[in-house]
Order: C-alpha cells, then structure tokens, then sequence
C-alpha cells in the first residue's frame, strides 16, 4: 500500500471504504471486531497456560506517569480518605479497637495503560458503525458502545510480536519507525506464531523501556515508533480481535501525512470496530518469551465496566 502523505483525507476515506466492517455484525452491534473473539478462541487460549507464570501488563498508576496535561489528561491523584494514623489516635469512632484505611483515587481514564473504546474516535462525525457521533456520545456519555458491554470478553489467545527485537537494535526501534505489514510478518516468523482470527495481538517497539531509562520526555504524544497507516488492510485482514501496543499513540508519530493526526484511529476505531490498547509494559512478557521461545498465551484484559465510557485503564494479565 502506497500512500500519498501531502492528501491524508483521501486516503483515509480510502481506507475506511476498503476496511471498514460497518454493519458486518448487524445495524446494533456494541463490540467491534470482539465478535471474533468467541468460546472456542477462549478454550484455545485457556490451552496455552503450561507453567503456571504470570505478568501484569500494565503500568503502576500514579503521580509518576508520562502525562503532561494535554487535553487534560494527568495523572493519576491517589488520596487516602482514613489512615493507620487516624486509627492509632482513636479518630474514627470503631467500638473494639477495630480501625481501617480507606482511599479514593482521580484520574482520567485513558492516562497509562489502557483501552480505547468504540466511542473514543470518530469519522467525519461518525462513530463506529455509521451511527451519528452527536447521539452516541453525549455529556453523559456514550449511550450505545460504553466501554462497559466489553467488560466479559477480553479473554483468549494473547500473541506478542516483539518487533523492537527482531527490526530494531538492542531491542528498540527508533522514533519515527513505521512499523509495516512486511515487519509484522516477519516478526510473527521469527517467533514462529501464527496471527489470526480472534487473536490479541501485542507489539513491542521498546518504546516504554526507552522511558523509563531516559526519563518521560515525550512519551505522551511525541514522536514515536508504531504501525504504520499502511498496516490498516493487515489489521483487517487478519481479523484480530484487539491489537495493544507500548507507545502512547498505538501508530508512528509523527503521523505519515502532512497535516494529519492519529489517520489509523480514524480508520481502526470508528470505521473498523478495532479494540486498540496504549501504554502496556510488555518488556517483562517479551523477555520470558525470549528465554521459552513461546509468544503465545492466555491473556485476560478486561475493561473496568464504567457505564457510558469511550475507554478504560486495564491490568492485562499474561499466563504462560
């Protein structure tokens, strides 16, 4: 797939024309390319567990995080309601000696590891299956695709294509590296997996360990390796069910296109039904992985059922 990056609007609507799934399953469908995520895929990926060893896949939520205030997005403000200290003083008021602590804690839901929800892009005004993106979500959220109706299903097969290893340099790729469909494949071989129907994909770019090395500098929206706009027919194609990555942004930045900003969440999101996932820590995964020679695993990733939301942080859990 060639692209003519000075006219990212018709490419786009290209796209959207040739990979787009509006109506495939049915005028009020809530899940996207879920459906494809069914009881036997979960049976295969439930297959996968010979160890016994898991990971969490997600980043530690707090004050120490890559957001800058863009759009508003923070970090995540963690407040204890009662303490130890209130309890040793006698201040909460328990008969029998009996105390405890409480916490509250304030974030936006899209500002570390997370997903982002049918609702989170739109395209041209519309949202995912052609609706009218001024009807599906509102001030009081999103009416029809809330991240909620997700909550039971993100479970099965988990498949980590460690790009960063098999393209980059110690493990890394450079920011600005497009990741395309030749890459994916060839790192799908290197690994000796298969990537198809169902599946939740994970790519590595190294990105995140870069941060954490170097400091956050400009995780959070600056330049970055991830997929290239070119990758939209390979995410069609193979009928994955949910693709996450380590960066902030899931594709390269910068964007392809002159002019363009996040053009694959125009196409993946609203258009196709693509569950997408940002900022997951897969460097702990991906080294096990290269030490057992087995990328594929069951992965569990639910989203917190918030009632109307356009997306939701997660604690992914890999089980070898």
């Amino acid at each position: 797939m060639t692209l003519d990056r000075t006219d990212p609007e018709s490419e786009i609507a290209r796209a959207a024309e040739a990979f787009g799934n509006w109506g495939r399953w049915g005028a009020d469908d809530r899940l996207g390319t879920l459906n494809f995520l069914d009881e036997a895929k979960r049976r295969q990926g439930a297959s996968l567990v010979r160890r016994g060893v898991s990971f969490s896949l997600s980043q530690r939520f707090d004050m120490d995080g890559p957001q800058k205030g863009w759009r508003r997005r923070t970090n995540p403000v963690h407040t204890m309601l009662d303490t130890g200290t209130d309890a040793s003083l006698g201040l909460q008021g328990f008969p029998h000696g009996i105390g405890g602590a409480d916490d509250v804690i304030a974030m936006p839901l899209q500002c570390s590891t997370q997903w982002d929800g049918l609702g989170h892009i739109f395209d041209h005004g519309r949202a995912w299956n052609g609706r009218d993106a001024a009807k599906t979500v509102t001030s009081d959220g999103d009416l029809v695709t809330g991240i909620e109706h997700m909550a039971p299903y993100v479970a099965g097969r988990g498949v980590l294509l460690d790009v960063g290893h098999v393209v980059g340099t110690d493990g890394e790729l450079p920011d600005g590296f497009a990741i395309t469909e030749e890459h994916l494949t060839a790192t799908a071989e290197a690994h000796g997996v298969a990537v198809g129907r169902g599946d939740l994909v994970l790519v590595r770019t190294g990105r995140l360990a870069r941060a954490r090395r170097e400091g956050w500098g400009e995780y959070a929206g600056g330049p970055s390796p991830g997929l290239s706009f070119t990758t939209a027919g390979w995410l069609h194609r193979t009928e994955i069910a949910a693709i996450a990555t380590d960066t902030w942004g899931f594709e390269v930045r910068p964007n392809e296109f002159e002019h363009a900003f996040q053009p694959l969440h125009q196409v993946a999101i609203p258009n196709m039904g693509l569950l997408i996932g940002e900022m997951w820590d897969l460097d702990a995964l991906a080294a096990d992985c290269a030490t057992d020679g087995v990328h594929e695993f069951w992965l569990t990733a639910a989203p917190l059922p918030i009632t109307g939301a356009v997306g939701s942080p997660v604690n992914p859990i890999a089980v070898k």
